[in-house]
């Protein structure tokens, strides 16, 4: 494997690059910064000869903007996206540095390697090798590479479409991450194509009573009536409930294994360490995440906190809320901190045709499937200027690679022949579509 970054292929060290610059964010506007990640990208992109635009609507959470001219102006503009920011990382219970950039055992390793400087890398690299070529894209190309996604976007691309709709004028289809990847399937391969997103609620909830001394007899405790209601919560099993997507990712599923479809979980359990990612977008989830209350051993606090993340099947938005208004009770309070929409693309038109065509040029007869994403994206943002967007990073991976486990993860990592494959991909789509 190449001792050093001048060896590598330029997607992976690109995304090496990037993965040094660190983006922590910790969410409700305490984040690192992206300026210097986007300010490296602008400088990439001018390299070759593109003309970069900034937006940092708040000091150091930076997006950046390029357009491509393409062959042929009367086509719509395809927006091809990222975001430079990632989830924080604990050092210590990592085996390598998270913000080193590290290519150990054909893996680049390192947070961001697959969620999402990967991505961003195999953007920038498949644009040059259009552009140093003297070739031009079929259409033009937007490219895009925003701050804050991993807040939901609140001070990045939803700021953006908001205050720079300009930047993507004439624009009616998007990709970004989180599809196009290799899943096995029983003992064969097949790809996802992501063509919707669960909606998402972040909850705060508060529970209060009454300080004390943490010695006496006191049932008015404000982490007892919490803890009570976290549990509820992260126990409750939330029912199978089926979308245009999720049937039709079923139906795929059965046909390449021969298992019914009546046995959701039992189809899902067939993609080996993908399992656990793909059941979530079967149902609801509302895990808890973040518990906060008390300042001393002795010392019984007034007040309690716990963050909820819950993602929602489209459309059952209200219904689901209700339920946790029911499971929280009176004596704790349910605050909403960020929600924003779900949605759901048909399986079919020519970008959908184009994506798995270049997927079908690089793997051939390999099927590839439509799911819905558990988690989301900044496409939810561009949906709002009527911009549909699908998730198409492509990677041909290894069977026994927990990749969908690595978002957010810990050693998250990627194999850097998979960076190559997806650049090769992407640079094919983006020549002929």
């Amino acid at each position: 494997m190449p001792d050093t970054d001048a060896e590598l292929p330029e997607v992976a060290r690109i995304a090496a690059e990037l993965i040094r610059f660190d983006t922590s964010n910790f969410g409700g506007g305490d984040a690192r910064g992206e300026r210097e990640a986007a300010e490296y990208v602008g400088a990439y992109l001018e390299s070759l000869g593109l003309e970069p635009e900034y937006y940092e609507p708040i000091p150091r959470r930076t997006n950046v903007m390029a357009r491509v001219r393409g062959r042929n102006r009367d086509k719509p503009a395809l927006v091809v996206h990222g975001h430079l920011d990632v989830v924080p990382a604990m050092a210590d219970d990592w085996s390598v540095d998270p913000f080193a950039g590290v290519v150990r055992d054909g893996m680049l390793w390192g947070r961001g390697a697959v969620d999402m400087k990967n991505m961003d890398a195999m953007i920038l690299t498949s644009v040059a090798e259009i552009l140093r070529a003297g070739e031009q894209p079929e259409r033009d190309l937007i490219l895009a590479f925003f701050a804050d996604e991993e807040n939901g976007g609140v001070e990045g691309s939803a700021l953006v479409v908001q205050n720079r709709p300009e930047w993507f004028a004439g624009a009616t289809e998007a990709i970004s991450e989180v599809g196009g990847y290799s899943i096995p399937v029983g003992d064969r391969r097949a790809y996802l194509l992501q063509v919707g997103e669960k909606a998402l609620m972040w909850i705060r909830l508060v529970a209060r009573g009454r300080a004390g001394h943490g010695s006496r007899f006191h049932p008015d405790n404000a982490v007892t009536k919490l803890a009570e209601v976290v549990a509820k919560i992260g126990r409750t099993q939330w029912p199978i409930r089926l979308t245009d997507t999720t049937r039709d990712f079923l139906d795929r599923m059965s046909g390449i294994t021969g298992l019914p479809v009546d046995d959701p979980d039992a189809l899902v359990a067939t993609a080996g360490p993908a399992e656990a990612f793909l059941r979530s977008t079967l149902r609801t989830t509302t895990n808890p995440t973040v518990l906060q209350a008390g300042y001393k051993h002795n010392v019984i606090p007034e007040r309690a906190e716990a963050l909820i993340d819950v993602r929602v099947i489209p459309g059952m938005e209200d219904e689901v809320l209700d339920q946790l208004r029911a499971l929280v009770g009176e004596d704790v309070e349910l605050e909403m901190v960020v929600q924003d929409i779900g949605m759901e693309t048909p399986f079919e038109g020519s970008l959908v045709d184009a994506m798995v065509a270049a997927l079908g040029r690089h793997d051939p007869g390999v099927p590839v499937i439509p799911y819905l994403l558990g988690a989301g994206t900044d496409n939810k943002a561009l949906k709002c200027l009527g911009i549909t967007g699908y998730g198409f990073a492509p990677l041909r991976l290894p069977a026994d690679l927990d990749f969908t486990g690595m978002f957010h993860g810990i050693d998250e990592r990627v194999p850097v022949e998979s960076l190559v494959f997806g650049q090769r991909v992407l640079t094919d789509l983006l020549r002929t579509y």
